[in-house]
């Protein structure tokens, strides 16, 4: 992953069930299975700092998922190089797939889309995202042990 900007998708897992409060978006019920975040990085150190950022446990809560990164373990981050800010059209792709839940109007109060944040009961297959968005995503698996 480097530091050029892009679009990316975070994969977290939940092991529990929590509540919890997410800043002036009130309360969110967070449910066992895993968790995908859309999100675009084009300022300094472009998606592999706001990626390693997302995976922090310590740090001020700035955007809505912060607040979620004490009850979410990450397992990485699926993204795009590609220049053109893709988040809008890849939250699009989420929707469409089977067993995707939306966590209405989350991550997304500076856009329209339906939101930016989805949970699913089963693992998310990255083949399956990236037949939706007609080309090859990459992948970058998070490791626990650094």
């Amino acid at each position: 992953m480097k530091t050029a900007g892009g679009t990316y998708a975070m994969v977290w897992r939940s092991h529990s069930t929590a509540t919890t409060s997410v800043g002036h978006w009130g309360p969110l019920r967070l449910r066992k299975g895993y968790y995908l975040y859309v999100g675009s990085a084009f300022g300094p150190g472009g998606v592999r700092a706001r990626v390693l950022r997302h995976c922090r446990r310590e740090k001020l809560s700035h955007w809505h998922i912060d607040y979620l990164r004490r009850f979410l373990h990450p397992l990485g981050a699926w993204y795009s190089h590609d220049p053109q800010r893709l988040e809008h059209r890849w939250a699009q792709f989420f929707l469409a797939i089977p067993g995707m839940f939306p966590i209405e109007r989350f991550g997304c109060s500076d856009c329209s889309c339906h939101t930016h944040l989805f949970h699913t009961r089963s693992a998310p297959s990255l083949a399956v995202f990236s037949e939706l968005a007609g080309r090859e995503i990459e992948s970058w698996p998070y490791d626990y042990s650094g």
